[in-house]
């Protein structure tokens, strides 16, 4: 694609450290607080979105497995998460021994329904992991005083969000656990990495040994763990990438304004910001009736629209799940994300809409 849906922004500065990394043969460390790239990287995310502690590891879904872990769940505990997300958030609770329970989604942004996780709560319910998906933030005053009612943990996905905030306060800090991941397509990356933040001192040194084999000195394995360190040169990418978020999400915030005064008069459903929240646009999400022809036009002119998700979790071979989520299977068959990263210029997104106009005004 010309203009693919996201893609890493890297610059000399990724270039010069990972080469000191390579110079240095510090390629890894198996000590409890990780690398000093790893630690460097650590300081910058908490200091961003102002939580206590970091903990990185080596992908977004091995934050989430790790988060579950330190949360001690026991086979059969079940945890309820929306359907319409990436497979990993259910793959990293099945890997732990516990049961996917899935809840519908809201119309307007896409995250989890309040009034439905209500409704799919029972006895076995231990956990609550909302997704803020594409960026959007989910209505978390309103999942925690359901958690709160029910005694439940939540976790929080944000994958997708970094940077996203609401009434000034960051995805992933309105619980005890937020994860993220630095995927290659993510609004800062490693390549392949993820993070876990928290305020809770106990979970942060839980999740230290969880990420090194349950390991606190040497081969004294103290818990259950695995090995889902992040190396020094994954950290040595994000530790500059973190240095450029608030330029890149500038950037997205400019783009996604610019696309949204473009298709205003349009006959299809456009992202917004609910008052007080601040999306990270990590996806510029459309929907319309027109999704596949939109989507195929775009992808023959060489733009990368991409439909997240046209399979809901729940509907995969592997999950086969009967779960009525009509919100959910609507999004599926209308969604369509646009590209708004910092790479997308204003040329760009004039040609994204005309096309879009040729399509939905016949």
């Amino acid at each position: 694609m010309k203009i693919p849906i996201n893609i890493p922004v890297i610059g000399k500065e990724e270039v010069e450290e990972v080469r000191s990394v390579l110079l240095e043969k510090s390629l890894t460390s198996a000590a409890n607080s990780g690398g000093r790239r790893v630690q460097e990287f650590e300081k910058l995310l908490s200091s961003f979105v102002k939580s206590k502690y970091a903990v990185a590891v080596n992908s977004g879904t091995s934050a989430l497995q790790a988060a579950l872990y330190a949360l001690d769940l026991k086979k059969g505990d079940e945890v309820l998460l929306p359907s319409f997300t990436f497979v990993a958030t259910a793959n990293a609770v099945v890997s732990v021994g516990a049961k996917p329970v899935f809840v519908d989604i809201l119309k307007q942004n896409y995250t989890m329904d309040p009034n439905h996780l209500r409704k799919k709560i029972t006895k076995k319910s231990k956990v609550i992991i909302p997704v803020h998906l594409y960026g959007n933030m989910a209505y978390m005053n309103k999942i925690s005083e359901i958690a709160n009612k029910h005694n439940l943990e939540i976790i929080e996905d944000s994958a997708q969000s970094l940077g996203s905030t609401y009434k000034g306060k960051h995805s992933g800090t309105f619980s005890k656990i937020g994860c993220f991941s630095m995927y290659a397509a993510k609004v800062v990356t490693s390549g392949e990495g993820g993070a876990i933040v928290t305020n809770d001192k106990k979970i942060f040194e839980k999740l230290r040994k969880i990420r090194n084999h349950g390991m606190l000195h040497g081969n004294d394995t103290r818990l259950l763990g695995l090995n889902l360190r992040l190396p020094e040169i994954n950290a040595a990418i994000a530790k500059i990438q973190m240095k450029k978020l608030t330029k890149f999400l500038n950037q997205r915030r400019k783009n996604a304004k610019i696309l949204s005064e473009l298709l205003s008069d349009l006959d299809i459903i456009i992202p917004h910001e609910r008052k007080g929240e601040k999306v990270n646009w990590y996806l510029y999400t459309i929907a319309t009736k027109d999704r596949n022809k939109i989507m195929k036009k775009l992808n023959l002119k060489g733009i990368g629209a991409t439909a997240y998700y046209q399979i809901p979790v729940h509907k995969t071979p592997f999950y086969n799940n009967k779960s009525r989520l009509p919100v959910t299977e609507w999004a599926a068959s209308h969604v369509l994300s646009l590209p708004v990263h910092p790479l997308v210029s204003k040329q760009n997104l004039y040609q994204i809409a005309r096309i879009l106009k040729q399509v939905v005004k016949r």
